[in-house]
């Protein structure tokens, strides 16, 4: 469906826990949305969480879940109240004027209002050794996988607030908690160095950077090969976990231009709601959070988008 069918009443981009959740309400409130879910991560639609192993803190899967299952089940539930999916990446859009065009591969698609669920990335090392223990003990997320590592020694990686944050997480859990960070001081804020610094748990291995992960040929960590960042000295820093925590990046660039976007660079709608400063489009789950980050708020906010667009299509007299 493109230029000259008929008009979309909404349409979705993305198709993570946010989108697809925003697809459910919008195709059970009759809107027939159509969802272009993209090739976000990895040349695969879905979001990270198609690269996340097990999800244990879902609500309603007592026993764990596998990402892509989890997301194959979201999927499913909105293609079976109506919604039209199509696995296309977004080249360009143009929300000037209404009604609103997108394009994915070349082909042009209109729709009276648009969700926006295109998410967020993390920022690795990109050392070979972590995307090989993706999983399998090197995680960008504490809360999601911290439990996996109770009682054991990890390491985190950086410097800022999440860094700090990730880290006293992380000390409740785990048996010990070493930050490396390649400077001889935090860009985190004051209060969250000082908790981190003096919690009895956390130790901090400054002007420090990661060489590698150990150990790929054994599938799990072992231990981080580390340098000294001032005399290039080199040491074994021995852990079962390495949580990267140097920052997200929301996939906002074909919006660039487009929206009042935060210092980090994610879509600011107002507060309290999904809604953006252009009528009629709505922006949900991590590509406007970057504070919780997570598969159950992210599918909350789609539903806020869902039901924020069917309330303004109503108002406009399009639904």
């Amino acid at each position: 469906m493109g230029i000259g069918s008929s008009m979309e009443k909404v349409i979705i981009i993305g198709s993570g826990p946010a989108g697809l959740t925003a697809a459910i309400y919008a195709a059970r409130a009759n809107l027939q949305p159509l969802c272009i879910e993209g090739l976000i991560i990895g040349g695969i639609p879905g979001g990270q969480l198609m690269i996340t192993t097990d999800v244990e803190n879902y609500p309603g899967f007592p026993d764990g879940v596998e990402g892509p299952a989890m997301m194959k089940l979201f999927r499913d539930q909105a293609l079976r109240f109506g919604t039209r999916i199509i696995t296309q990446d977004v080249d360009r859009v143009d929300f000037s004027e209404r009604p609103y065009k997108v394009w994915a591969d070349g082909q042009e698609y209109q729709g009276h209002s648009i969700v926006i669920a295109t998410g967020a990335k993390a920022k690795w090392l990109g050392l070979e050794s972590e995307q090989a223990l993706m999983n399998m003990g090197v995680s960008a997320c504490a809360t999601c996988d911290g439990f996996f590592f109770r009682d054991q020694d990890v390491c985190v990686v950086g410097g800022g607030d999440t860094a700090m944050e990730e880290a006293l997480y992380l000390a409740n859990l785990c048996k010990s908690v070493t930050i490396i960070h390649r400077r001889d001081e935090f860009r985190a804020s004051k209060i969250m160095q000082k908790r981190a610094i003096e919690h009895a748990k956390i130790n901090v291995a400054w002007n420090t950077v990661v060489e590698e992960i150990l150990d790929v040929s054994k599938g799990e960590v072992t231990a981080v090969r580390v340098s000294d960042t001032q005399n290039g000295d080199e040491r074994l820093i021995e852990c079962q976990g390495v949580f990267i925590a140097i920052g997200h990046k929301p996939n906002t660039e074909v919006f660039q231009g487009m929206f009042e976007f935060d210092g980090l660079g994610y879509i600011i709608t107002k507060p309290d709601t999904v809604e953006t400063d252009i009528p009629g489009v709505f922006a949900c789950g991590d590509v406007q959070d970057h504070q919780w980050r997570q598969a159950v708020t992210a599918a909350g906010t789609g539903c806020m988008a869902a039901l924020s667009a069917e309330r303004w299509l109503g108002h406009e007299g399009l639904n």
